[in-house]
């Protein structure tokens, strides 16, 4: 395993992150025991970093990590929590609260359910455009110093609530989308994370397995939420797919999978970021593993930017409710 340090002010960890939420029903019907196996053969191979957030499955997730790492292996994590994120028993979504006294509230239902006493990376879910940036941040250092968070992270923010953020307390990396075909960061949210020494830990690099060589337009199951992003639907999926069998020809001129380099491609991006990894089952984990051997030259990568050009995706990231959630697309 290759190791990279998450910013100035955060741990070292793994150079691929394994991201949980898939084994909590996002994406359709799951295994618990593979979704533990799978987490224990990411510990085997030295993955450290494991990703969940308290609403996944609301607290099935951490609920899931807790058992899995039973037995000593929770020395052997790293855990990165997000919280804010508000949903009803439906399974609905209904904002987000990031006030002080919900901080604390949220972060003591984790420890809870996570069987654990600190947290390692503890950040909110999205910006809380009811509460200052600056509150929020405050009252997770107030929880570092003492002593149940060791490290703050962000997630889906602009530069400019990060810059607001690191004025109050250290942080560590932004959780963020990043993959070939989402490269919004690059313009200001990269360079400014850069120049305040803040690391990203960089999800959906497979565009939640649209790009990972594997995804057909019939794919989706049941319970599967990906029926609805618009990257999915109708003729955007068509688009994206047809940059997906131009980045397989890359990929087989390389002797790889479609999915081992959009991962590679990535992580060729600056030794500041991590990818997450949203295996749910063995396999999947063991294909993204292998980015791991990857080497790209310049001329891959030109060959890479060839076969999906900057801004080539069909449609938004997300459903437009959603994306009006994002600060980082403000």
């Amino acid at each position: 395993m290759q190791y990279r340090q998450l910013g100035a002010a955060g741990p070292r960890a793994s150079a691929l992150g394994l991201g949980c939420m898939g084994m909590s029903g996002m994406y359709g019907p799951v295994d618990r025991s593979e979704s533990i196996a799978t987490i224990h053969a990411a510990l085997e191979c030295g993955i450290t970093l494991l990703d969940t957030g308290d609403f996944y499955g609301m607290g099935h997730n951490e609920m899931l990590i807790s058992e899995a790492l039973k037995g000593g292996k929770r020395d052997q994590a790293l855990i990165s929590v997000k919280f804010g994120a508000l949903r009803d028993a439906a399974g609905g979504w209904s904002g987000y609260d990031a006030r002080p006294q919900a901080v604390k509230n949220f972060l003591a239902y984790s420890l809870q359910r996570l069987g654990m006493d600190h947290i390692d990376i503890y950040r909110p879910a999205r910006l809380d455009p009811g509460v200052p940036i600056e509150e929020t941040i405050g009252t997770i250092a107030d929880m570092v110093r003492a002593g149940y968070v060791r490290a703050i992270g962000l997630s889906e923010v602009g530069a400019d609530t990060i810059r607001r953020a690191a004025a109050v307390f250290p942080i560590c990396d932004v959780q963020i989308e990043y993959s070939l075909i989402s490269r919004g960061i690059e313009a200001a949210i990269l360079p400014a994370c850069r120049a305040l020494g803040i690391g990203i830990t960089a999800y959906g690099v497979l565009s939640r397995g649209l790009i990972s060589g594997h995804w057909h337009n019939d794919s989706a199951r049941a319970g599967d939420w990906r029926v609805h992003g618009p990257r999915f639907q109708g003729a955007n999926a068509e688009r994206n797919l047809a940059l997906v069998d131009a980045l397989r020809r890359v990929a087989q001129t390389k002797g790889t999978s479609v999915a081992q380099l959009a991962i590679a491609w990535v992580m060729a991006q600056g030794d500041d970021i991590v990818p997450v990894i949203g295996a749910r089952r063995r396999g999947q984990l063991a294909e993204a593993l292998g980015a791991l051997d990857l080497r790209l030259t310049p001329a891959d990568l030109a060959a890479i930017e060839q076969a999906v050009p900057k801004g080539a995706a069909a449609g938004e990231r997300y459903a437009p409710a959603q994306m009006a959630m994002l600060d980082s697309e403000g």
